[in-house]
C-alpha cells in the first residue's frame, strides 16, 4: 500500500507533482487554495522567440498551469474546456513571472477562471479558462 502525505492528499499538489510539463520548464506552485494558485515561472533563453521576447506560447503554458492548479482544487479531475489570452506587455529573458489564478464562477461540472501574468507589477497576460469536471475512470457518473 502507498502511503499518502499530507502534500499529495492534496489534489492540486497531486496533480502539479504529476506536471512534468511544467516541472521541466521550471514552473514553481507557490500558493494555492481552493479556487486560486500562484505560480512563478522565469523566462529562460530557450523560451524566447525571433524577436527577442517571450514567446506566446509559454506565455499561454504558463498561465493555462495556473489555471489547471486552481479549477483542480475542488477534488474532481478538471480540464480545460476552452481557454484565450491577451498579450499585454512583451516579457523578456531572464524576466521573473507570476501567474495569479482566481475562480470566477462554478456551475455544474463547469468553471470559469482568470488568470493574470505579471512582471512585478507589470500585466504581461490576461487568461481566461473554462473548465469541465471529468468523469472518474472507475465510474461512469460525472464527479
Amino acid at each position: 500500500m502507498t502511503e499518502v502525505t499530507p502534500a499529495l492528499a492534496d489534489p492540486t499538489a497531486r496533480m502539479f507533482a504529476a506536471d512534468q510539463a511544467s516541472r521541466l520548464l521550471g514552473i514553481e506552485l507557490l500558493e494555492h487554495g481552493e479556487g486560486t494558485a500562484v505560480l512563478r515561472m522565469t523566462v529562460t533563453e530557450s523560451m524566447v522567440n525571433g524577436h527577442g521576447t517571450a514567446h506566446g506560447g509559454y506565455l499561454f503554458l504558463f498561465a493555462d498551469s495556473a489555471f489547471a492548479c486552481a479549477c483542480n482544487s475542488h477534488g474532481p479531475v478538471t480540464v480545460a474546456s476552452g481557454a484565450d489570452v491577451t498579450f499585454v506587455a512583451p516579457a523578456c529573458e531572464g524576466d521573473v513571472l507570476t501567474a495569479t489564478a482566481r475562480e470566477i464562477t462554478r456551475f455544474g461540472r463547469s468553471g470559469i477562471y482568470d488568470v493574470s501574468v505579471l512582471r512585478g507589477e507589470t500585466v504581461i497576460a490576461e487568461f481566461r479558462g473554462r473548465s469541465r469536471s471529468v468523469r472518474s475512470k472507475e465510474s461512469k457518473e460525472p464527479q
